[in-house]
């Protein structure tokens, strides 16, 4: 028996501006499409429940092309450090945060961005020590790719001013040698490697947290990397399918293989795309570089702000070339995290000299700090970039100072990587950004941040059906899926986000404020704003 959607515009995306009146669903498909009166006449007895739109705007299922569903849930039930604008308030935050933990319990914070504060000086172990002493504090970066530590923790991890660095890691130091509490990129698993770990019950409450926040933000899935922590890979892919299979808490699960796990994921019997509609394996994922945040991200000149670093490759070029050849021995394709523009370049490298013989595509994950000459090497190539269009807003205007006025024609490139046909999927890297995906689509389409009082580079600015399109059809082309996600076709999956405003005909300034209305998985309501 089928149920009938109508009631309000139903955008297909299909192509620009296509619509239809109504929309047939049996079970978790898409039967047919059009008018309403046709699919009342021809489809009479086979209906059986009719949804009402009562105007809201139909839409294919938004999905993130990136992001971390465990590591948001964590940012959910953890002290979420993201909103402070001091560093004394942040200070104060972990202060009384502490006090509901016995003495030598573990305090771990997410999201400090010491750009937000007006004296942009990281958070250091002395600061920790004087908020919290008798307990080991980590404060992880807005970026995940530094921590600030208190003397407590670096003692339970035996660091001191002799410990040796690990390749691709940075232990920053004072004057005098002597670590001062923060740790970036590969630095941090001298530290995360003597946190307890974390139980499976605390893995379900995040990832329940993740996916009940994502249905009320209009996500019907996601391609998410969290293989490789929590306690490695049984432990972690164990809680998606107890939540997303046996719960059930429906979501559309994308999970790329952190190539440290590649053993343990040869030894599930994994490969790529096998799974089900609910939960599959993506691509192999791995590192080229860092973040712009702490200046790890990898350029091919120094930092307009630091000229005493271009940043941090996580591997060398024959290293990173051997994790694609990895890859390549288990038929899988790459998705290799590249913020800058050298790290770009030796992804494409790695690529170049091992190219993908089987199915799927490959992916470059971030693609922020670019140049001409590497966007004409990526579009010759078979692969598809990750973009998260939030950064605009969150990286901007900093980022002009750190990386040079004369080094910015490339960057932040959407509307030139479309003109290019480079295909391109839309994500939030959640919980480092916002996971709310009309947050994206408002920057994509504006340049801006919410209150719009300065636009940057407007001539790469999308429009609002490219950058919907991001978080749908490109999502779906991303993972393999255009056959069955991301428009709203008879035979594809029947998610939708629904809208209350309709996204198309809104003043791009209101974007951002449109609401959720109901969210849809398989033909099932799985959020409902009235409810």
């Amino acid at each position: 028996m089928g149920t009938l959607w109508f009631g309000g515009p139903i955008y297909t995306l299909q192509e620009e501006g296509h619509k239809v009146e109504a929309v047939l669903t049996e079970g978790d498909k898409i039967l047919q499409i059009g008018s309403k009166e046709e699919l009342e006449t021809n489809y009479k007895e086979f209906i059986h429940l009719r949804r009402d739109l009562e105007g809201s705007t139909l839409l294919p299922g938004f999905v993130d092309s990136h992001m971390h569903l465990i590591g948001h849930g964590e940012r959910l039930i953890r002290l979420n450090l993201s909103h402070f604008t001091s560093k004394d308030e942040l200070l104060e935050a972990v202060k009384a945060y502490s006090k509901q933990f016995k003495p030598g319990e573990w305090i771990i914070g997410e999201g400090w961005n010491e750009n937000l504060w007006d004296n942009p000086e990281p958070v250091n172990k002395d600061d920790l020590d004087r908020v919290a002493p008798e307990h080991p504090v980590i404060l992880k970066r807005i970026c995940r790719h530094a921590i600030a530590v208190n003397s407590l923790a670096m003692q339970r991890a035996s660091i001191h001013r002799n410990t040796d660095c690990p390749d691709g890691g940075v232990i920053e130091k004072d004057k005098q040698g002597n670590p001062v509490g923060i740790f970036k990129e590969q630095a941090q698993e001298l530290i995360l490697s003597v946190v307890p770990e974390v139980s499976e019950d605390y893995l379900k409450v995040a990832m329940q947290a993740a996916i009940k926040d994502a249905h009320r933000l209009g996500l019907t899935g996601g391609h998410t990397e969290d293989l490789n922590y929590y306690g490695g890979f049984w432990k972690t892919y164990n809680t998606f399918i107890n939540v997303i299979e046996e719960e059930p808490l429906r979501f559309r699960a994308h999970l790329l293989v952190h190539h440290e796990v590649s053993e343990d994921f040869k030894g599930a019997g994994g490969e790529f795309l096998k799974g089900n509609e609910w939960i599959e394996f993506g691509a192999f994922k791995a590192f080229a570089d860092g973040a712009l945040g702490g200046r790890t991200a990898l350029l091919s000149h120094p930092y307009a702000d630091d000229p005493s670093t271009n940043g941090v490759a996580i591997y060398s070029q024959e290293q990173l070339n051997d994790i694609v050849l990895k890859a390549r021995k288990m038929n899988m394709p790459v998705a290799i995290h590249t913020i800058g523009d050298l790290a770009f370049d030796m992804a494409l490298q790695a690529i170049e000299e091992n190219p993908l013989q089987g199915s799927g595509r490959d992916r470059l994950i971030h693609a922020q700090i670019l140049r001409k000459d590497l966007i004409e090497r990526a579009k010759n190539l078979p692969l598809i970039l990750d973009i998260q269009p939030s950064f605009v807003a969150s990286d901007f205007p900093w980022v002009i100072e750190r990386i040079g006025h004369e080094n910015m024609t490339y960057c932040y490139a959407w509307k030139t990587l479309l003109g290019e046909n480079i295909p391109c999927a839309g994500g939030s890297d959640a919980p480092i950004e916002s996971l709310d995906p009309l947050l994206g689509i408002y920057t994509a389409v504006t340049r801006s941040k919410v209150d719009g009082e300065e636009i940057y580079n407007a001539n790469e600015a999308l429009s609002v059906y490219e950058a919907v399109s991001l978080f749908t059809k490109g999502s779906a082309y991303a993972a393999c899926h255009e056959h069955d996600r991301g428009e709203v076709k008879p035979g594809y999956f029947a998610d939708f986000t629904i809208l209350k405003q309709n996204i198309f005909s809104v003043p791009y300034n209101e974007i951002h404020l449109i609401e959720v209305d109901k969210t849809v998985v398989g033909g099932e309501i799985v959020y409902e704003k009235n409810q």
